[in-house]
């Protein structure tokens, strides 16, 4: 009978010993790879010159979104001026009807809005990427945004979001990469409470 006992106490023992040796080695295997936010693959935190601020610097995640936001600003001015077909004028009217320093301060105040927006919700952290202007479908509504000309519809969307894609490219960011298909996620997300006619 002893010699049973001690068989199955070693038993136990060398299973016990496997199973911890099992679990030790689940414990060590690698962890699974997260993906850094789209505002840390655009440059993150890193402190770089604010080539539109002398001696001032800005993080290279924010000054990458104020790069697109403003070429976007940009590149919906020169179609709306050049009355290009399909341009988002009726949008951006009240804004666009604004003259002098007033237009200037106005355009500016929309690209750090839309700065702060895409930082904070892609991952920015820092104090300076808060994002406090109103929610998306109340910034799209004429009766709640006098800022803004009319509601958008879905083609109007998907122009913007070609607006930005174009932006994206001209400021380094191809179309065939992972980021391009993560920014583009992140404009589909909001398309929900965008298009609103």
């Amino acid at each position: 009978m002893k010699i049973y006992s001690k068989i199955t106490l070693s038993v136990l023992l060398v299973t016990s010993a496997a199973m911890t040796s099992c679990s030790s080695n689940d414990d060590d295997a690698p962890a699974p790879v997260v993906k850094a936010s789209i505002y840390e693959r655009l440059g993150g935190t890193k402190m770089v010159s604010d080539p539109d601020n002398s001696g001032q610097m800005i993080e290279q995640g924010r000054l990458s979104f104020r790069k697109v936001v403003n070429s976007t600003i940009g590149l919906i001015v020169a179609d709306v001026q050049s009355n290009a077909a399909g341009n988002l004028q009726a949008h951006f009217a009240p804004l666009l009807a604004e003259t002098g320093t007033t237009q200037a301060t106005n355009i500016a105040k929309l690209s750090d809005n839309l700065t702060d927006f895409f930082s904070f919700n892609t991952g920015g952290t820092n104090a300076v990427n808060t994002y406090s202007g109103l929610n998306m479908v109340a910034a799209h509504d004429p009766a709640k945004n006098p800022r803004m000309g009319t509601k958008s519809s879905s083609a109007d969307y998907t122009k913007f979001e070609g607006y930005v894609g174009a932006a994206a490219n001209a400021n380094g960011v191809a179309s065939n990469t992972e980021l391009y298909t993560d920014i583009v996620a992140v404009l589909e997300s909001l398309r929900t409470p965008i298009v609103q006619k």
